[in-house]
């Protein structure tokens, strides 16, 4: 794929959106500004800018417990997203839902979804829908390694491949399940491998590298359009932060700092720029001032939530179903 110029400013756009807004949230819990259990997703920012730029806008996705960066690569605004995770009734939840539970129907982004491998029924769900309706569009389901050892997951992947439904299975393998190495809790060596069971077609893919990403999830997403049913990508990624914020240390306790140290020499964003500035598409000053426009915005989202209101008291139970 030769990339352009105007592509490759999208990518790093998004991608920097998603890092300046984490690295807000890294400042504000710490300041106890944001109530509830924040799971950052720095480090891992390729693997939703890379898939979510093959998808039209509405086409469908679910997420999860770490879902702020899918939720910005398919198009959230960044305003009511720091909004929910203040509890702020101007978030895209009245404040109700958190970090765990943002969903924007409009842009396509489902929900995010605390319990692991919860979203696998539901994409599997809207995936039915899309094939009944004949509505052309594809649904993609983003879910974490471990997530694959759920009874929700075999049983989503394979009523999917059943029906051929259209729907791309994006698995981000960062290595742990909370604070447990995929090889202690996966009898497989590649996540991939499971779709055999499916009669599946998978790849395991660089999750640090949004151009690989964004190449594989095309050709699974045209699969799907095409009718010819859903696929499982398996994007080897890791996080830079710990399980949650309040991991002790980052998580050095189950991880070791040279393992650390190593995926942050590949951090996403520095392997993109210094690719598209040694293919001369940009310049040191279009970086620059991108940085300087993303970390504006991300600001103005962080003054929006600061100064919104609470919810009141007696709207603790309007918009629930009880």
């Amino acid at each position: 794929m030769r990339l352009k110029k105007k592509f490759a400013l999208h990518l790093l756009e998004k991608m920097l959106e998603i890092r300046f807004f984490e690295e807000k949230i890294v400042d504000q819990y710490a300041r106890g500004n944001v109530p509830g259990l924040a799971h950052l997703y720095i480090g891992e920012e390729a693997v939703a800018v890379g898939a979510c730029a093959n998808l039209k806008e509405d086409d469908l996705i679910t997420s999860t417990h770490r879902g702020h960066g899918h939720c910005i690569a398919k198009g959230a605004e960044l305003k009511p997203m720091m909004a929910e995770l203040f509890g702020k009734k101007t978030g895209y939840c009245k404040g109700k839902g958190g970090s765990m539970h943002i969903a924007d129907t409009k842009v396509g982004m489902l929900g995010a979804m605390g319990i692991v491998g919860s979203g696998v029924p539901i994409a599997v769900g809207a995936a039915l829908a899309a094939k009944k309706r004949k509505s052309g569009q594809v649904v993609m389901c983003f879910f974490g390694d471990n997530a694959t050892n759920t009874g929700a997951s075999h049983e989503g992947l394979n009523f999917a491949s059943l029906h051929k439904l259209p729907i791309v299975f994006v698995c981000e393998n960062n290595l742990y399940g909370i604070s447990v190495f995929q090889a202690r809790h996966t009898g497989v060596k590649d996540i991939a491998e499971r779709a055999a069971a499916y009669a599946m077609p998978a790849a395991v893919v660089d999750g640090m590298d949004v151009l690989a990403v964004h190449e594989a999830v095309g050709e699974a997403v045209k699969h799907a359009r095409d009718g010819k049913g859903p696929t499982l990508l398996e994007c080897k990624t890791y996080r830079f932060r710990g399980h949650h914020e309040g991991d002790p240390n980052l998580g050095t306790r189950y991880r070791t700092k040279e393992e650390m140290a190593q995926w942050r020499a590949r951090c996403p964003i520095k392997l993109f720029e210094t690719r598209i500035l040694k293919q001369r598409l940009v310049s040191q000053k279009e970086i620059a001032r991108l940085r300087e426009d993303v970390h504006k915005r991300i600001e103005e989202a962080h003054v929006y939530a600061d100064k919104s209101a609470f919810p009141a008291e007696e709207e603790a139970l309007e918009d629930l179903f009880v």
